[in-house]
């Protein structure tokens, strides 16, 4: 070879760039770094360039031979298929989803290492609070011309549009829609029969209350028994490998599970700060009778119990909230009785023929209301059969993921009439669960209903034969009887347990609930009686005009009748005389046999063959 020739297999290149500049040699280390620079195009004279200049028929000829060339090979090598203009999705089948689909997601915090956690470099209270005199207690419930409206979930987005189909309605509110899911929300007026809201009626003064509310939003639990989103998710990433999404269900190729389990969301902790600042601005005159003691608030040892209670503390008091009140913990667990988790103490509410009466009834609903929905969402997703109960699943995961993440791609996947469909799912389940058509129902609320006597009397419970925790309830310390300011977090189910219990029976009126329609104007709405956040007012009222003192129960911001209680009358205010109400409850504690529904040997027969509306037992 010589000197001159260039042997471009060999590595060598006449055209080389120009050397390597300081920072490229830093940053990429060559072992040829102290050589001398090779010869740049413009100084290498030893092989000079022939030029060839090509007409525009001989470049045309060219590229057309080419082209024909290639579509010859394509031909040979794939026959038609590869002049197809459309791909069928078996053709796709190659391309499924990820592996990690479905798969859980999951961000600690804190991080476990934090170098810069140096507690002295960041003290609390570093002293120059400056002025801290404070105002007069807030009384909105008595000084306000208007009562106002909670809408419920600021800071969660739904989508713009829901699937197309079916019928519209004007001022369809999806968040309205989600059953015990929803995030709570002010009652229009009127919704349970009484033209009244919750401001003292003209010429009253409110004199206490006695303040019930669920905790706030929260992960799904980690366990159901239909449907689950946990549940979904695993089936999904398992089958992972052999199915593929597209159309609206295209999300799915890569949506990963980002839920975690049983305790509040962010969007939970706030429901419950926004909460406690409510009741402060509308009661908190009421602390003024508190002379030589602090008020007693009570909640439960289950991590989103305590943090429901804390949060609503933190926006009641504000922070720091210590030594402004007393928390008293329950504990949630077998053995110990508690009045805020009563299944806790009852053997029966264990037992599944007795105590998730709901389920059937959900599933037979479940299967009419969801074949549209499950064909449509069928045809967008190929190697994965849906059930009835994946395409249910995915409306539970639009709520959980909704007030957990903000925002969920599910929920535009279904109509507005499927949303109906879903929120009368949870009506069936709760109905046969934990209210009117439960069996356990009423002996579950009773425990809470004996405490709620012996503080509208200010006398101790004087029978300690259901789920009231004597040592707690008999100690005036933890259980005082003569405040005017009492405040309880429990659940949902428990709620409905109360509710029952004291027999509201307004709420009862279209029961029992069929499982193969929705009825007309129903009384029966677990999203306006049991939403994340549920609360339940027990006003008590002086009014010059009345003899006794009053009683409303008021439930979400809507004043329920009582007139489902004995001797309460109608009235077009809700109240009902507290000594009358006191009589009738401590009659329905006297006809409730605690020992007998969660002890006793009793069945009764799923389906629609036995029935009750009050939430009570077959007799022994």
């Amino acid at each position: 070879m010589k000197e001159c020739d260039v042997d471009v297999e060999a590595g060598d290149d006449p055209y080389r760039p120009e050397p390597e500049t300081e920072e490229q040699q830093s940053l990429l280390p060559s072992s040829t770094r102290d050589a001398p620079p090779p010869p740049t195009p413009r100084q290498s004279t030893c092989c000079p360039s022939k030029s060839r200049t090509f007409s525009i028929p001989y470049l045309i000829f060219a590229f057309l031979s080419g082209s024909l060339a290639c579509l010859l090979a394509q031909y040979a090598l794939f026959g038609t298929s590869c002049f197809a203009s459309k791909s069928s999705a078996n053709d796709l089948a190659h391309v499924l989803a990820p592996p990690y689909v479905g798969s859980t997601e999951v961000h600690e915090w804190p991080p476990a290492t934090r170098i810069n956690d140096v507690p002295p470099s960041f003290p609390t209270d570093v002293g120059h609070a400056g002025a801290t005199p404070t105002g007069a207690e807030p009384a909105l419930i008595l000084t306000a011309p208007s009562y106002p409206v909670h809408t419920g979930a600021a800071q969660l987005v739904v989508p713009s549009s829901l699937h197309a189909g079916g019928k519209s309605k004007k001022g369809f509110d999806l968040f309205k829609k989600w059953g015990n899911l929803s995030p709570w929300y002010s009652v229009k007026r009127g919704a349970y029969g009484i033209d009244s809201d919750p401001a003292a009626p003209e010429g009253c003064n409110v004199t206490g209350l006695h303040f019930l509310h669920r905790h706030g939003a929260r992960y799904p639990t980690a366990w159901s028994s239909y449907g689950g989103p946990s549940s979904l998710a695993r089936r999904l990433n398992e089958a992972a490998a052999n199915w593929t999404a597209q159309g609206d269900l295209d999300f799915l190729n890569s949506w990963t599970y980002k839920l975690g389990e049983e305790v509040l969301t962010p969007f939970g902790r706030q429901q419950l700060f926004d909460l406690g600042i409510s009741i402060r601005l509308k009661y908190g005159f009421l602390l003024e009778n508190f002379k030589d003691a602090l008020p007693v608030f009570r909640t439960e040892s289950q991590d989103r119990m305590l943090a429901s209670a804390l949060n609503f503390a933190a926006g009641f008091w504000g922070i720091p909230y210590e030594n402004k009140y007393l928390q008293s913990i329950t504990i949630e667990d077998g053995g110990f009785n508690n009045t805020l988790a009563p299944y806790m103490t009852c053997p029966n509410a264990g037992n599944a023929a007795k105590a998730d009466r709901g389920t059937p009834f959900l599933k037979e609903w479940a299967n009419i209301y969801l074949t549209a929905a499950q064909d449509r969402l069928q045809k967008q997703i190929d190697g994965y059969t849906l059930t009835i109960e994946d395409v249910y699943t995915m409306q539970q995961m639009c709520a959980y993921e909704t007030v957990a993440i903000g925002f969920s791609t599910f929920c535009g996947l279904f109509t507005e009439e499927e949303w109906e469909g879903f929120n009368y799912a949870m009506d069936l389940f709760f109905w046969y669960t934990s209210a009117f058509g439960a069996p356990l129902a009423r002996a579950q609320g009773i425990g809470y209903v004996q405490e709620l006597v012996a503080r509208l009397t200010h006398t101790p419970i004087e029978n300690h034969n259901s789920s009231t925790n004597s040592t707690l309830d008999d100690s005036p310390i933890t259980f005082p009887l003569n405040h005017s300011l009492y405040v309880d977090a429990t659940h949902e189910v428990v709620v409905l347990n109360i509710i029952t219990a004291l027999n509201l029976s307004n709420f009862a009126a279209n029961g029992p609930l069929p499982s193969d329609r929705i009825p007309k104007h129903r009384s029966f709405r677990v999203s306006e009686l049991a939403p994340f956040s549920t609360n339940v007012q027990f006003q008590l009222l002086s009014c010059p005009s009345r003899e006794s003192e009053q009683l409303r129960v008021i439930i979400n911001d809507a004043v329920a009748p009582l007139t489902g209680i004995e001797g309460c009358p109608e009235d077009a205010q809700g109240m009902c005389p507290i000594p009358t109400f006191v009589a009738a409850q401590k009659k329905i504690i006297a006809n409730t046999d605690w020992d007998w529904a969660c002890n006793g040997d009793w069945e009764v027969p799923a389906g629609h063959e036995w029935n009750t509306t009050t939430g009570d037992v077959p007799s022994p």
